[in-house]
């Protein structure tokens, strides 16, 4: 063989190998409660995540490369996120993780990303404290976002619809005893103390509570005019039905899990009427809904999306990120953090079509005014009147 022709195969076997690196897939970490209670935020999540991957990778994928999702089922448990978390990290090398659902798995699990230097994208925990873990002056960097309205925002707007909208000056707050329920309760009370309220009742159960009796007629008793929670699905289906129980019906504002498919499926016509923030409801207002929409309800062969929050938070948390990595020009942690901080494109989302969504300060892409009111109504969410 001559000289030319060994450096035409030796470069040929050359340009073969760096495709082959280059062609390596990016992993992303997608966690969240996939069994469980809190399960259908975590498979709608995860759903949404997947159409989002399946759509990016038809196009050929991010800087050439396929993204490949490393799934795993953190059982809402915080000690199984942390085993996940550094899985995720150690073993299967993930360039990201998009998910959390529980606020308190989120809370043990994120310092390990923090400390790997890999950004983590909250899709559908809302516990205010989340993105504030790491901030300045201990840390320089904060690797945690979020693509959720966080309790902060949701509690206003509760308050907001209780109190100033309906004129309610007696309420009882009704929130589990997760770190999700009491950390949304705190919220809550701050927003009250704001406009000058005081709860008649404060009153906690626990997850798997099956009868809301003792809770309920504390509420009734201070003459409590609307209930506002902060729960999950299965348990707020026990406060509507505690409530028609007792023969007692006054509204229920919540949290956004007011939403979910097994509040609106166990309560039945009991939960009509429940009022909650909703970053996205089921309904084709625009193109891009309307295609995410159909896309998911062919996919998983189903009509009404179990958590269509989550699955719309988890489909433009995938898209925010494939847009990062493409900005960053590789998979690097700071320099996808840096390029989520400052993203030059605009990107088309569900929830809304995001146009410089982080700063290196805030780490919240959902703002106030973005969420809208969603009312339960014959086991949907429709927008509120």
């Amino acid at each position: 063989m001559s000289f030319k022709m060994k450096s035409l195969v030796a470069s040929a076997l050359l340009s073969w190998a760096v495709a082959g690196i280059a062609a390596d897939p990016i992993k992303i970490g997608v966690t969240g409660p996939f069994t469980g209670g809190s399960a259908p935020m975590g498979v709608s999540m995860r759903d949404g995540v997947k159409l989002a991957v399946g759509e990016i990778n038809a196009k050929g994928g991010v800087l050439g490369r396929q993204l490949q999702l490393i799934e795993r089922d953190d059982e809402a448990k915080n000690e199984r996120g942390v085993q996940v978390a550094q899985e995720l990290i150690n073993k299967e090398k993930v360039a990201a993780t998009v998910g959390y659902i529980n606020t308190g798995v989120s809370l043990a699990s994120q310092r390990f990303y923090q400390e790997a230097k890999i950004p983590v994208m909250n899709n559908v925990a809302t516990g205010s404290i989340v993105t504030k873990q790491f901030l300045p002056p201990e840390h320089k960097d904060n690797y945690i976002f979020r693509t959720a309205a966080n309790d902060t925002i949701q509690s206003a707007m509760i308050v907001d619809e209780a109190i100033t909208k309906r004129k309610y000056t007696k309420v009882a707050i009704l929130a589990d005893s997760t770190n999700y329920g009491q950390l949304g309760r705190e919220d809550l009370e701050k927003a009250l103390t704001a406009k000058g309220i005081k709860p008649v009742a404060v009153e906690k159960y626990n997850i798997k509570d099956v009868d809301m009796t003792a809770q309920l007629l504390k509420a009734k008793q201070g003459g409590a005019q609307a209930v506002l929670t902060y729960g999950i699905g299965p348990e707020l289906a026990q406060i509507a039905n505690g409530m028609e129980k007792l023969g007692w019906k006054v509204p229920m504002i919540g949290s956004w899990t007011l939403s979910m498919g097994n509040f609106l499926d166990n309560a039945g016509k009991n939960g009509d009427g429940a009022l909650m923030p909703q970053t996205f409801i089921q309904e084709p207002n625009t193109p891009k809904r309307k295609a995410f929409i159909e896309a998911y309800q062919k996919a998983y062969k189903v009509d009404r999306i179990p958590s269509p929050v989550s699955a719309a938070q988890g489909y433009d948390s995938v898209y925010l990120l494939a847009a990062a990595i493409k900005q960053a020009g590789n998979t690097d942690g700071v320099k996808v953090r840096e390029a989520l901080e400052n993203l030059t494109e605009k990107v088309e989302g569900v929830v809304t079509t995001y146009s410089k969504p982080f700063t290196h300060d805030d780490h919240e892409a959902i703002k106030p005014g973005m969420p809208v009111m969603g009312e339960a109504k014959d086991g949907r969410i429709v927008h509120a009147k």
